[in-house]
Formats: C-alpha cells, structure tokens, sequence
C-alpha cells in the first residue's frame, strides 16, 4: 500500500503539468481509489485467510491468488490509462521548464523523493519497553 500511496502522491503532483480536463481528472482519481480500494480488500482477504488457517488449504490459496490478481489486473489498466493521459509531451515538457527555472521547487521534489524512498522501506522504529 505504501508504493500505492506514494505513486498516486507523484501523479497528482504531476498531473497539473497535463491541462487535464474535469473528466480527466475523475478518470484519474477513480483510477487511483480503484487502485487503493482493491489493495485494501485484498489484504483484508489475506489477512482474514491467515487467520481462519494457519496450514496449506487450497482454497484459502486460491481466494488469496484471486484477491492479488484483481489487484494486478486493475494496476496493469492504470498503467494504460496512464499512458493515456499522460501521454503528451507538452505536458512533459511544461515540467522540465518549471523545475529548470524553479530551484526550490525542484530541491523540494529531491527531498520529497527521498522521503519517499524511507516511507516505502520503512525504517526500524525501536519499541520502549
């Protein structure tokens, strides 16, 4: 869930380089809830599974594979819908120039990137006794 979260973060910060539409923009945060919606339901099944059985049953097995390949199918469509809308080279563009003529904006990317990068790994937090 942690990628998830950060890659939608990186797409709505993006996207303001795009000119999207109103309907773009729904398209885009339906794409992302769905997204979001379908990792969470899947660790609910998976979660739910380990905890009804703790052995090999293939059932629970298969309802997990279900449950992880509904994920994948709706990831693999958001990566084409976001060929689609962020398929324009303006939009590119318009990026490169801001962040070439704005240092801050760009420093504040860098460290939001490196922030990103610790959420996602996740650091050892020491637990007080």
């Amino acid at each position: 869930m942690r990628i998830h979260t950060v890659a939608a973060l990186y797409v709505l910060i993006f996207a303001r380089f795009f000119a999207f539409t109103r309907e773009d923009y729904v398209l885009l945060l339906l794409t992302i809830g769905g997204v979001m919606s379908a990792e969470a339901v899947n660790t609910a099944v998976e979660s739910l599974a380990d905890k009804v059985s703790g052995k090999q049953d293939p059932l629970i097995k298969a309802a997990k594979d279900a449950a992880a390949g509904a994920v994948l199918i709706l990831a693999v469509f958001s990566v084409g819908i976001a060929l689609f809308l962020f398929g324009r080279a303006e939009g590119f563009a318009a990026m490169y120039e801001f962040y070439s003529t704005h240092p801050l904006h760009l420093a504040g990317m860098v460290l939001l990137s490196v922030l990103s990068l610790i959420y996602i790994i996740g650091l050892p937090i020491k637990k007080h006794k």
